[in-house]
């Protein structure tokens, strides 16, 4: 399969995730407005969308360590289709728990 499509797959897992998990999506929120608040001039929609994309990308990278464990252990110079099939598993799982949300709203 072609890599560009492994990783669509794992930025829409990531973008999925992002925007529905709401318990990630609120945890999140709580420390951007601590820290990031007055970078974002204290408007709550720009730290919503901003705490969104933060747990996009944390998904994206906690989907990618067991991938880079693998390629680790197997001594890989770069990425195979194993290893990104390891990391688009690992960011669904991730994304499981906004699944629900996904389907019930939709994009």
């Amino acid at each position: 399969m072609n890599r560009n499509f492994y990783f669509i797959g794992i930025a829409f897992f990531g973008m999925i995730n992002g925007i529905f998990n709401q318990l990630a999506l609120i945890f999140t929120l709580l420390y951007v407005q601590l820290l990031a608040g007055p970078l974002l001039f204290g408007s709550l929609s720009l730290t919503l969308m901003f705490s969104s994309l933060m747990v996009s990308t944390a998904t994206v990278i906690l989907g990618g360590i067991p991938a880079a464990i693998y390629e680790r252990v197997t001594g890989a110079s770069e990425s195979s289709d194993a290893s990104l099939w390891i990391w688009l598993a690992g960011t669904a799982l991730l994304a499981l728990p906004a699944a629900g949300n996904f389907l019930k709203i939709g994009l």
